[in-house]
């Protein structure tokens, strides 16, 4: 890489080796020398902060990231980008094809990401005030209807199609106002009846999510990113389970597929490898 063709990046910096300009000898994040002391030194959560926020969290906003990403880690089969990931790899197809699916269909603004940024950005302005929720809802912005997005059909972290708020996003609340009290998700877990009100819907673990990533300093599109991103273990492991237990036990295609002329299994030659299974 040429002096013309220099990164630029305040977040990474690298020491090319001396032998090797494509293979970098240190990299630091924020200054701090991933390999020679961030390894050695850090939980993941903590490094996640760094990379996002540029600086060293404290040990409490470190502890109220590895809450909410342990909450946020494996949604379950119910939720639908799990559902898409475990399509794809009931169907055999590739892990990065399971997890593409997992985050096209986790990106949206119902129940998905953008919806994240979307209740991000009032809860940054508003914080946990039900007359500012209640405005924002009578006049929401223009960007809810003029994106290219589809068009925001219910508030943005609530959750239209239940009647009460849900028993996980609960607890993820209490659990990150045991580590982290005094802000945002403590105002959101204690007023949390005022601002369904004003919504006409409960709150939803994509409100929950929103509320704590505004605590911990994140902007509403580093927010949708992280949701997006620590979402992805529960599609992957379900993908792969899927993938073992194969399309005959998936009640969503065995169902729906019939085989007028299945040969059944093929035998398999005594001594041959897998290969000649296929």
């Amino acid at each position: 890489m040429t002096a013309g063709e220099t990164v630029r990046s305040r977040i990474w910096s690298e020491e090319a080796e001396a032998d090797n300009p494509f293979q970098a000898r240190v990299c630091r994040c924020a200054g701090y020398d991933v390999y020679g002391e961030v390894i050695r030194k850090a939980g993941w959560s903590e490094y996640l902060y760094l990379l996002f926020r540029g600086e060293r969290p404290a040990p409490h906003r470190a502890r109220a990231l590895e809450r909410l990403a342990i909450a946020l880690a494996n949604p379950g089969p119910r939720d639908l980008s799990v559902r898409a990931a475990m399509n794809a790899g009931v169907g055999g197809s590739t892990g990065a094809s399971a997890l593409m699916a997992a985050l096209a269909v986790g990106a949206g603004v119902s129940g998905g990401a953008h919806e994240v940024f979307l209740a991000a950005e009032v809860f940054a302005r508003c914080g946990a005030d039900a007359r500012g929720w209640a405005e924002t809802l009578a006049r929401p912005p223009r960007h809810w209807h003029e994106d290219f997005w589809p068009a925001v059909e219910h508030p943005p972290g609530f959750e239209p199609y239940a009647d009460d708020c849900a028993v996980p996003v609960r607890q993820t609340l209490d659990a990150v106002v045991e580590v982290m009290p005094g802000g945002l998700a403590q105002a959101l877990r204690d007023g949390r009846a005022g601002l369904e009100a004003a919504a006409g819907a409960p709150l939803a673990m994509t409100g929950a999510a929103a509320a704590v990533l505004v605590d911990l300093g994140f902007s509403p599109e580093q927010a949708e990113m992280l949701f997006l991103l620590l979402r992805l273990p529960g599609a992957a492991v379900h993908a792969l389970e899927q993938r073992h237990y194969g399309w005959r036990k998936y009640p969503f295609f065995r169902d729906g597929l019939v085989l007028t002329d299945d040969p059944g299994p093929v035998a398999t030659p005594a001594g041959a490898g897998p290969e000649a299974a296929t």
